[in-house]
């Protein structure tokens, strides 16, 4: 794998880490009503974070059982990124996955 290839996926993967990371920030700060939906801004970046992140989290939310209320949908998400991220450095670094 080249360099460049390595370091595309390795900043796409911190980039949607980031994202997530916002994404739960944004519903807790939504949940507590310290940001108003109604506000035509937050809307859009609730929307956008929305976009980025529920298609990939609800597959994990039908998978996992509920909790009560608590989502641990993100966390799972976030362990499968290390993991992939680990892999590909664990890849590139022995020039084989294993």
């Amino acid at each position: 794998m080249s360099s460049a290839i390595f370091n595309l996926l390795m900043n796409i993967i911190g980039l949607y880490l980031f994202i997530i990371f916002a994404w739960v920030v944004a519903s807790w700060l939504q949940m507590f009503g310290i940001v108003n939906p109604r506000n035509p801004t937050v809307r859009s970046i609730l929307g956008a974070l929305d976009a980025f992140v529920d298609p990939v989290v609800a597959p994990i939310r039908r998978v996992l059982p509920a909790m009560g209320g608590l989502d641990l949908s993100p966390i799972v998400l976030i362990f499968g990124l290390y993991f992939i991220r680990d892999m590909l450095v664990s890849f590139y670094t022995k020039g084989s996955i294993f």
